[in-house]
């Protein structure tokens, strides 16, 4: 058994949200890093990418360590096709929407895919 493998699972898609929250708020990133499947990709930091649950893993400890607290924010509707599953959620701020891609598990738990927490509007390039 991974060191992954010992949390609960996330038995809907919406699930996720929920234990991300609760785990980010416990300073747990093996427990946020165990909500994303091996090869997953988060679109964070701000403009990059970071790729694989190990590098998830690494980035939510930095995140973690001055001890950030996460709000539940209500879903939206989640969409499902078969095995895959598309979550979101506004963010509190009203600003932008938070979107992941989950899928579901051979032992019928959901694990994200892709994360994108923060879609803004693109702002307007400077006139040349």
């Amino acid at each position: 058994m991974s060191d992954y493998e010992q949390y609960e699972k996330a038995m809907r898609p919406e699930d996720l949200t929920r234990l991300f929250v609760e785990r980010s708020n416990a300073g747990d990133a093996a427990g946020v890093a165990a909500l994303y499947e091996p090869d997953a990709v988060l679109a964070y930091p701000p403009g990059g990418q970071t790729v694989g649950r190990g590098a998830i893993h690494a980035l939510w400890e930095k995140v973690l360590a001055p001890g950030p607290r996460f709000e539940p924010e209500p879903s939206l509707p989640t969409l499902v096709s078969g095995d895959i599953a598309l979550t979101s959620t506004p963010p509190a701020d009203g600003t932008g929407a938070r979107a992941q891609v989950a899928r579901r598990q051979p032992d019928g738990s959901w694990l994200r895919l892709l994360d994108q927490p923060e879609f803004t509007r693109p702002t307007a390039a400077p006139e040349m």
